[in-house]
């Protein structure tokens, strides 16, 4: 059990970022869903709805990465608002990357066209980009956080 514990708090942050990090990729997901399935379909409204998704993830990734992953307990004005432009401004640069991965993957390279029912749910060729491309987003979106936002001093 100590051996656990000793492991836990070795990687403490890294789990707390994955842990974190699904919850954010949850968020999105859920977003795109009802995007895509209730509110907005059609030609190209895939890019829109990613757009609602990654605003709705991203707040909530700032407020549990801040308080819970890099533990950052700065409450000055000044400090916050440079922490939230920092991550903000590194997640668009990786949401410019997944909006190119989405635009190469479902419209040059066709994924778009497939679906698939799993588990009563259909599954589109356009969340398959997603997934695939969330992947490289997290590993993106650790080494900003990490090395750029909230680096230890």
């Amino acid at each position: 059990m100590q051996t656990i514990k000793n492991l836990f708090l070795k990687y403490k942050e890294l789990i707390s970022y994955v842990f974190f990090g699904a919850l954010t990729t949850l968020v999105n997901f859920v977003t795109f869903w009802v995007m895509e399935s209730v509110i907005l379909r059609g030609e190209n409204a895939y890019l829109v709805n990613n757009i609602v998704a990654w605003f709705a993830s991203v707040s909530f990734a700032y407020v549990t990465n801040k308080l819970f992953v890099f533990n950052s307990r700065s409450r000055e004005i000044k400090k916050v608002a440079k922490e939230i432009a920092e991550f903000f401004s590194a997640r668009v640069l990786s949401f410019l990357v997944e909006e190119a991965g989405l635009w190469l993957l479902i419209d040059a390279l066709s994924l778009g066209r497939f679906s698939y029912m799993f588990f009563g749910f259909e599954v589109t060729g356009n969340i398959i980009a997603k997934i695939i491309l969330s992947v490289i987003v997290v590993m993106l979106n650790y080494f900003f956080s990490k090395l750029w936002i909230f680096k230890k001093k």
